[in-house]
């Protein structure tokens, strides 16, 4: 038997064991041992019987006596009798027929269970047994628990994996002998035996270093060496025209911040070189993005190459098609500009395809189809990916194809990033920041409402309209159910409908409209045809209407930190003071970040805040990077990371052959491709 084995070869386990192993993903011995426990029950304490007091035990005894029966209504209890030389303990099974004919009187077993009263007596409630060895799998021990499936429960994951330990231990070591002995880390395969099976949690801590280390190891490996090959593309060298930015900062109707001065700058050193420009921006809702994106292009061109501006979602595309067009009115650049989305008539996308390919086009918007190959860009000069943050290597190819040349990539994201996180996450990218907010902006004023006081907040709302103003209201649902306590858009709509809102105009947005109805209520909205919008979070990234100045969402216990952030920010877009208004029910206590929010609306401490509370995959869980495979790796651990960083630094640097080492070589290709969007 080796790592290629099927399960099925493994002493223990049937076929029908292998089916259910096969639901998660687990045909061979190499797929069982890379499932790591989800979590751990902590039975290694061993307590003599007459010192055990309620909770969870475990025992070394005796089995005295044991015997089973059925009692009304089906139920079926196994009583057994444990003892050791400082008393006896009763243990009690139910529904387990089988248990009385395993269990061996007068052999040595070690018991763990919850000691507990039942029945009006202290027992042992469904306790694992297992005879004493020098191996326990179910108790005595640090006990793994596994994800499981209907049929297959953690007993035969750990049962499977004992069987095959002689393999684990001699599993080949995948990272560089210099590296596992600068960083005094365990080999691959004691750290792996370890996560499985701890022999105490200094163990586990120390297992889990070596496996997180080897996850950020990983990835930064395979980001550096994208970035590297970025590097040695060759891309068309954009000069830096001085007029031409100034004459369009003159017509801005806004000034620049010195934060966008800084990072357009940055830009228009990175095209001015042969090297392709792969940077990302990162700049907090309503830091001015987009004009950065557009002073960017002004170069590309004037230099007669063309620009793919790609959003995610039709929505805004057309709203970036119009942002760009009024900016560019001025220096009349703004016939350049051409919309192609999945919602066009098929006459439109014919004559904007005809624009593309002929070059008169310079400026193409749209969403991620604007790459496919139905559309002829022969002079791409630069893409521009606002909110999906990769470009993924089979893109690139194709680009290149069409091209003939490797464009410059420019990615915007607007969900603040702890600087660790970004780092791991975009460790090919180029990144720069826009902290700051144009002069004229706001703060938006946040309070937690209870129900008892939302009646105000329906006076404030109205005061607003009647203002000429604009609102949305974000609910977590999209239909009605059975849970009352949870709002749905469907059910606010008709409340607003036909209560204190009836004599407005109420619209009403969700994911499962199609994109032309979307697209059309969208529209009404902006164009104040709509007043009180009430939606899901379909609006949460990117929206834009200045009008807008009050944000209220429903069960704000149900959004994480940062998405409640990004909502808040479809707010606060011009010179009008904005409000964001948590809704809370009655029963419930706002939540420390619920407090957070409301004292802060710094998007960048807010995600620092959301990392603490709630780990990486709260925050950026709705981030499109593919699968990476952070299992064990905490992102809130910055030395870890760091380390590992340097560490994949020094590989490159060293000039190490990634194919000598097989297994590390297969993890860092598939993340070369997963670290990008795909």
């Amino acid at each position: 038997m080796n790592l290629k084995s099927s399960v099925i070869e493994i002493k223990g386990v049937g076929s029908e064991v292998a089916k259910k192993m096969s639901i998660l993903g687990i045909e061979t011995v190499e797929e069982l041992i890379d499932l790591y426990p989800r979590r751990y029950d902590d039975y290694s304490e061993i307590q003599k019987i007459s010192l055990i007091r309620p909770g969870i035990v475990t025992i070394n005894a005796t089995i005295k006596s044991s015997a089973g029966r059925y009692v009304k209504r089906g139920l079926h209890i196994t009583e057994a009798v444990a003892s050791d030389s400082t008393g006896s303990v009763r243990l009690v099974w139910f529904n387990q027929p089988y248990r009385s004919a395993s269990l061996k009187t007068n052999e040595d077993y070690y018991i763990s269970g919850e000691f507990g009263m039942s029945y009006q007596r202290l027992n042992i409630l469904n306790p694992s047994v297992e005879l004493v060895s020098n191996f326990p799998v179910n108790t005595a021990r640090i006990v793994p628990i596994y994800r499981e499936t209907k049929g297959l429960k953690s007993g035969q994951i750990r049962r499977a994996l004992r069987e095959v330990f002689p393999i684990i231990s001699a599993l080949p070591e995948t990272l560089p002998k210099w590296l596992v002995e600068k960083e005094r880390m365990l080999s691959r395969a004691e750290a792996i035996e370890q996560i499985h099976f701890p022999g105490n949690q200094q163990e586990l801590i120390t297992a889990r270093r070596r496996l997180g280390f080897d996850e950020v190891f990983e990835l930064t490996l395979a980001a550096l060496i994208n970035k590297l090959e970025n590097s040695h593309g060759k891309s068309i060298i954009i000069p830096f025209e001085e007029k031409l930015a100034k004459d369009f900062v003159k017509h801005l109707p806004f000034i620049l911040t010195d934060d966008q001065k800084r990072v357009i700058w940055q830009i228009y050193k990175d095209i001015q070189k042969q090297a392709p420009m792969n940077r990302l921006i990162e700049g907090d809702v309503g830091s001015g993005k987009t004009v950065v994106a557009v002073m960017a292009s002004l170069m590309v061109v004037k230099k007669n190459f063309q620009v793919a501006f790609m959003a995610p979602t039709e929505i805004l595309a057309r709203q970036h098609a119009d942002s760009i067009h009024a900016l560019l009115k001025p220096l009349g650049m703004h016939e350049q500009i051409v919309l192609l989305v999945g919602g066009q008539k098929p006459a439109q996308k014919l004559e904007a395809k005809k624009r593309i390919s002929s070059g008169d086009a310079k400026i193409i918007v749209g969403t991620h189809a604007l790459i496919q190959n139905k559309v002829n860009m022969q002079k791409l000069g630069l893409v521009i990916i606002d909110e999906q943050h990769r470009f993924g290597v089979e893109q690139r190819k194709r680009l290149l194809a069409k091209a003939g040349h490797m464009p410059h990539v420019l990615s915007m994201t607007a969900t603040p990033i702890p600087r660790s996180l970004a780092l791991t996450l975009y460790g090919e990218l180029d990144i720069s920041v826009i902290e700051s907010k144009p002069a004229n902006r706001k703060d938006i004023i946040t309070k937690i409402i209870p129900l008892v006081e939302r009646h105000k907040i329906f006076d404030k709302l109205e005061n607003e309209l009647k203002s000429g103003r604009q609102a949305f209201v974000v609910c977590p649902l999209i239909t009605i159910t059975e849970n009352n306590s949870i709002k749905s858009v469907e059910q606010v709509y008709d409340e607003l409908s036909t209560g204190p809102f009836s004599h407005r105009k109420i619209g009403l947005l969700h994911g499962k409209l199609k994109s032309e109805a979307k697209d059309i209520i969208m529209q009404s909205f902006l164009n104040h045809k709509i007043d009180i919008l009430v939606t899901t979070t379909v609006i949460e990234v990117g929206v834009d209407v200045p009008n807008a100045t009050i944000m209220m969402i429903e069960n704000p216990e149900k959004f994480g930190l940062a998405q409640l952030h990004q909502l808040r920010g479809r707010v606060g877009r011009s010179k009008h003071q904005s409000f964001c208004y948590l809704l809370l029910n009655d029963n419930l206590s706002p939540s420390h970040r619920l407090r957070l929010l409301e004292r802060s609306t710094d998007g960048f401490k807010l995600a620092e805040y959301d990392l603490e509370l709630r780990g990486p995959g709260a925050i950026y869980g709705q981030i499109q990077h593919g699968q990476l495979d952070l299992r064990v790796a905490k992102l809130s651990d910055t030395k870890l990371i760091a380390k590992a960083r340097l560490a994949a630094q020094e590989f490159i640097d060293r000039h190490e052959n990634l194919l000598i080492y097989q297994q590390l070589n297969e993890r860092v290709q598939f993340n070369r491709s997963v670290t990008n969007l795909n």
